[in-house]
């Protein structure tokens, strides 16, 4: 999911109907809407809760694929149904670990590039009560391990199209504090590989934060500090109460000991940021 600058966007206009996607070079076209429907409606934002669409990522049948369309992991779009909701997931099979590799400023060392840091990811997401990483599970694909994750629905444009167009937030406030939650996010799981165009914006304005294959490294400081400013009250308290035993429960399988070692350092360097702000350095996140 990378090169943001080939990434296409639309906004649904009619169930079951056309979408208007904006293209390259700011072209207009109309296409078939996605593919995203149980008994031809597209369900409801939120209607489907985590462990339902874990399972339909785990247990349905593939339909068709094809390429992604951008990147340079060879990644899938697949359409998938279970004979009742049909919908559309991205597959990515990579799993790369060599001793240098491109990294934001150049060569990184002990570089890893891995399908499995999407499902990490996601599962630390849900435990922090983040709830800006869309669900992905483990699932073979063509005989590979790789990560299956839920294809955002209703998505209106990425944050370097808001960005390029110069378009307003329509909650400016909320924005902000959504924008301050992601910076936390990418400094705990020290995302070297975000970039605008994976960040992607609902038609509700809900920030969804996708690919993370070039997370979680052994670094145990963070790498923007000052990208930590303040905090979500909830989310601030789960920080605070993950621990060794948590950590190998929930992402033992896809990340080393090294890396949640390294996760649990990075967590007490922001807790450390934000307690010093104080109650300054703290709110309450509110909905859009």
């Amino acid at each position: 999911m990378r090169s943001p600058a080939t990434r296409r966007w639309a906004v649904l206009l009619s169930a079951g109907s056309f979408v208007l996607a904006g293209v390259l070079s700011g072209e207009v076209l109309l296409a078939q809407a996605p593919a995203a429907t149980q008994a031809g409606v597209p369900p409801a934002a939120g209607a489907l809760s985590d462990a339902a669409i874990e399972k339909f990522l785990r247990e349905a049948t593939f339909v068709k694929t094809r390429s992604a369309g951008k990147g340079v992991t060879n990644s899938v779009r697949a359409t998938m149904t279970d004979g009742t909701l049909t919908h559309d997931v991205h597959i990515q099979t990579v799993d790369e670990q060599k001793t240098t590799g491109p990294g934001p400023r150049g060569l990184e060392l002990n570089f890893r590039d891995s399908w499995r840091y999407n499902v990490a990811a996601y599962r630390l997401d849900r435990l922090i009560g983040l709830n800006i990483v869309p669900v992905s599970v483990e699932r073979s694909y063509r005989t590979k391990s790789a990560a299956s994750t839920w294809w955002v629905d209703d998505v209106l444009m990425d944050e370097k199209a808001r960005l390029d167009k110069k378009i307003q937030p329509q909650s400016p406030g909320i924005w902000v504090e959504t924008m301050q939650m992601v910076r936390v996010f990418d400094q705990l799981i020290y995302n070297v590989d975000r970039n605008m165009g994976n960040l992607l914006i609902t038609t509700d304005w809900h920030v969804w934060a996708i690919d993370h294959t070039r997370a979680f490294r052994l670094h145990k400081t963070l790498a923007k500090p000052e990208h930590v400013a303040r905090c979500d009250r909830g989310v601030f308290e789960r920080l605070k109460h993950l621990d060794k035993e948590v950590l190998e429960r929930e992402l033992g399988e896809y990340l080393t000991g090294w890396e949640r070692d390294a996760v649990l350092a990075r967590r007490d360097e922001i807790v450390k940021i934000i307690e010093k702000a104080g109650e300054a350095g703290l709110f309450d996140r509110r909905q859009s």
